[in-house]
C-alpha cells in the first residue's frame, strides 16, 4: 500500500540550472536521476575530495545495514526516514518490508524532483504502507503532525536522519530539531544518523575546502562537524554498540571498505 501527502504544486519548485544535492548524490552512486549541471559540479567536489563517492556508497551502505538490524534484531516495525533523497536500489521500505512485511515507513522530503520519484517509486508492500510527505527538516513539527498521520506514535519508531543535519547550518539549531522529534517518539525508539566531519583521523580535512565550492556553486548549503558535535545529537539516548563510528565501520565485515569521514551511530531512547 502507498499513499501520498504532497501539495500538487511541489514541482514549480524544480530549477535545473543549478546543481543541487538530491541529484549530485545520486550522480555519485551511480544513478541516473541527475542533469548536466550535477554532473559537472559533481566531478568538481570528487576532484577536489575524491573521498566523496567512498562516502556516497559507504552511507548508502550503512542505511542497509541499520534497517536490517532494526528491523530482524529489534522488531521496529516503523520507520520515519526523513531526507530520503532520491530513490534507488534497496530503499528504507524495501529492506524493512523484506523482514516484515507489514512496516510502515514514511519518507520526508522537500525536493520536487524527489517529490516526483518518490510518487511512482516508493511503493511498498500489500500488508505494509509507504508514505511520503513533502516537508522540510527545519519544521519538525510539521514533520510530526504529517508523519501521525501513517506512523502510531505511541510504538517505537526508528528516526532516519542520514546526511541531513549538515544543511542546518547552525548547530544549536539542528540540536534543536532532533531534540524535537525524539521527545514525540515514545521510548524504545531509535536514531539512526550519519553526518561528514573534518576530523583529521577519518581523512576530513579535505571536506572543508570542497564544501566551500559547493556552497558557491551548489545547493543547498552545507556544513561539516567534529566528532563532539555530532554526538551531541546523540544526548540523553543510548549509543549500541560499536558507537559512533565511520559509517563504513558501523556492524560492517571485517573485510569493509576503510573509514570515511561520515560518521554513523544509531541509538536508542531509553
Amino acid at each position: 500500500m502507498s499513499e501520498s501527502h504532497t501539495p500538487a504544486g511541489g514541482s514549480a519548485r524544480l530549477n535545473t540550472g543549478v546543481a543541487h544535492n538530491a541529484r549530485v548524490w545520486n550522480y555519485w552512486i551511480g544513478g541516473k536521476d541527475n542533469y548536466e549541471v550535477d554532473q559537472r559540479v559533481g566531478e568538481h567536489v570528487a576532484t577536489m575530495f575524491p573521498l566523496i563517492r567512498d562516502i556516497a556508497r559507504a552511507d548508502r551502505d550503512f542505511l542497509g545495514r541499520a534497517v536490517r538490524f532494526l528491523a530482524e534484531g529489534r522488531g521496529v516495525r516503523q520507520f520515519l526516514d526523513i531526507g530520503t533523497g532520491l530513490p534507488t536500489a534497496d530503499n528504507t521500505h524495501e529492506i524493512a518490508q523484506r523482514v516484515a512485511p507489514d512496516a510502515r515507513i514514511v519518507y520526508v522530503d522537500n525536493d520536487p524532483i524527489v517529490l516526483v520519484h518518490a510518487r511512482t517509486l516508493l511503493t511498498g508492500s500489500h500488508d505494509g504502507v509507504t508514505d511520503y510527505i513533502d516537508a522540510d527538516v527545519h519544521d519538525p513539527q510539521a514533520i510530526l503532525e504529517r508523519a501521525a498521520r501513517t506512523l502510531d506514535f505511541t510504538r517505537p519508531v526508528a528516526v532516519m536522519m542520514l546526511g541531513i543535519l549538515n544543511f542546518v547550518l547552525d548547530t544549536e539549531k539542528a540540536l534543536d530539531i532532533v531534540r524535537g522529534i525524539m521527545t514525540a517518539v515514545p521510548s524504545g525508539s531509535f536514531l539512526v544518523l550519519t553526518h561528514p566531519t573534518f576530523e583529521a583521523d577519518l581523512g576530513g580535512e579535505g571536506q572543508i575546502p570542497a564544501m566551500e565550492f559547493w556552497n558557491e556553486n551548489a545547493t543547498p548549503p552545507i556544513t561539516a562537524r567534529s566528532r563532539a558535535d555530532i554526538a551531541a545529537f546523540f544526548d540523553g539516548l543510548e549509543l549500541l554498540e560499536p558507537g559512533l563510528v565511520s559509517c563504513a565501520q558501523w556492524r560492517a565485515e571485517p573485510d569493509s571498505p576503510a573509514p570515511v569521514p561520515q560518521f554513523g551511530a544509531v541509538a536508542v531512547k531509553p
